[in-house]
């Protein structure tokens, strides 16, 4: 834990982790809040604020940003994409995107612990296995819901290109604050 100051005692460390995570998960959240027309699809940061989150923090922190990001949706608190309109809780969870929501979950552990001390490319290359696990689970999720033959149609063509757009802002966010970082020690 890096980002922590050594000087600080145990109790204030876990203190300021907790802060950290859940500025992280209200990044997340304004990052599922936030539409922007795209084609096919309208395009949420979603995906750009999980990212940015899970390579600027860590596998840790990144983890628990996310963690509290869903336990926040699974109370009722409209923290999800389209929610409440698309239903909250519990049984948007259980809902179609309820696999890409676990995805994210785990994506933080891949791309907070692939992304750690490395360059752009490497980043680049971290967030790219991420989205691998998210569309893996989500897709898989999906499955209860959509038929198979219309499974890639429905779950992943129509994002495909704006996550990989996300991808490209998250490296750069991610790079840049490393670099303001750097220029502040």
């Amino acid at each position: 834990m890096a980002f922590l100051d050594p000087s600080l005692t145990r109790p204030a460390a876990l203190w300021r982790g907790l802060g950290i995570a859940l500025c992280g998960a209200a990044l997340i959240t304004l990052g599922a809040k936030v539409q922007i027309p795209f084609w096919p699809v309208p395009m949420t940061l979603h995906t750009l604020a999980i990212f940015f989150v899970a390579a600027a923090l860590g596998p840790r922190l990144g983890f628990a940003a996310m963690s509290a990001y869903l336990a926040a949706g699974a109370m009722g608190l409209p923290v999800f994409s389209n929610s409440p309109a698309r239903g909250i809780g519990l049984a948007y969870l259980a809902g179609p995107t309820g696999g890409y929501l676990a995805g994210y979950l785990v994506s933080t552990l891949v791309v907070g612990w692939l992304s750690r001390n490395r360059g752009w490319v490497a980043q680049a290359f971290a967030m790219l296995a991420g989205l691998g696990v998210v569309y893996a689970l989500g897709l898989l999720w999906l499955a209860a819901f959509v038929p198979v033959s219309g499974l890639i149609a429905a779950g992943l063509t129509p994002f495909i290109l704006g996550d990989l757009v996300k991808i490209v802002l998250a490296t750069g966010l991610v790079t840049g604050l490393a670099r303001l970082k750097g220029r502040a020690q």
